[in-house]
């Protein structure tokens, strides 16, 4: 990862995140994933994958008093995360070590939430920064992601992804079995439009049949007519104001 770093707003400025100026950058998927976590005051939430930390941080300033741990085994944005917890003064452990491996400080550790941003690409070609290459492209396999956040989770916790809608196979079928109550919520870039994210959520454990929302649609109108944002309403609540997916964090079994 280059050392030359960018001080970015989120949330509208409720969070100033230090990531790299070239690499892999957290965008709006994090602040989504955030958003979409049924965390309450008082429980624990772990992130496999925490990156800068902007999900977990995201999630600590919408919701107090939780317990949150991220998990990263690149050297370099674990101490980002770290140092934006810090900045932010928002509590956030982070470990680091690879999913796959559970290091001991995880090892017989247990939370009621799960949340996790999967690589999204199987192969191709990588970038060239390779930060930006290990976040971006999947060298340890989607179904190792799910078994470990499974073996984080307490019995009935709640597991909350964000991959890309053609991977949408491969999280159900990982999970098959395993946990219940899956619900997936499309994410649409304009009214019409094809989903090109997916927001899951499982419990583990449960048996309630799975369910498919109504798409959640991030821009208004067609297409981008001027300068300036044109978020729908929901978007900018969510990714602007700190808010929760909250109809459908509501609706969750």
């Amino acid at each position: 990862m280059t050392t030359e770093l960018t001080c970015d707003d989120f949330l509208g400025g409720r969070l100033r995140i230090f990531q790299p100026a070239r690499g892999y950058r957290a965008g709006a998927d994090a602040v989504m994933l955030a958003a979409a976590c049924p965390a309450a005051a008082g429980e624990t939430v772990l992130e496999l994958g925490c990156g800068a930390g902007v999900a977990s941080l995201c999630l600590a300033r919408r919701v107090a008093g939780l317990r949150l741990t991220g998990l990263e085994r690149q050297t370099d944005y674990a101490a980002l995360a770290r140092r934006n917890a810090e900045a932010n003064a928002l509590p956030l452990t982070v470990i680091e070590g690879d999913l796959a491996a559970a290091p001991p400080l995880l090892k017989g550790a247990s939370f009621d939430h799960v949340l996790m941003n999967p690589p999204f690409f199987l192969g191709g070609t990588a970038a060239p920064d390779g930060g930006r290459a290990t976040a971006r492209s999947e060298e340890t396999p989607l179904a190792a992601w799910l078994d470990a956040a499974l073996r984080r989770l307490k019995p009935k916790g709640w597991l909350t992804v964000i991959q890309r809608a053609d991977r949408l196979d491969g999280l159900i079928h990982g999970l098959h079995g395993r946990a219940g109550a899956l619900t997936i919520l499309p994410l649409a870039a304009r009214e019409g439009r094809e989903a090109g994210r997916v927001i899951l959520w499982a419990r583990k454990g449960a048996r309630a049949p799975l369910r498919l929302l109504a798409p959640f649609v991030i821009h208004a109108g067609g297409r981008h007519e001027a300068d300036g944002e044109d978020l729908t309403p929901d978007a900018a609540a969510v990714l602007r104001e700190a808010a929760p997916i909250r109809p459908v964090i509501a609706k969750l079994p």
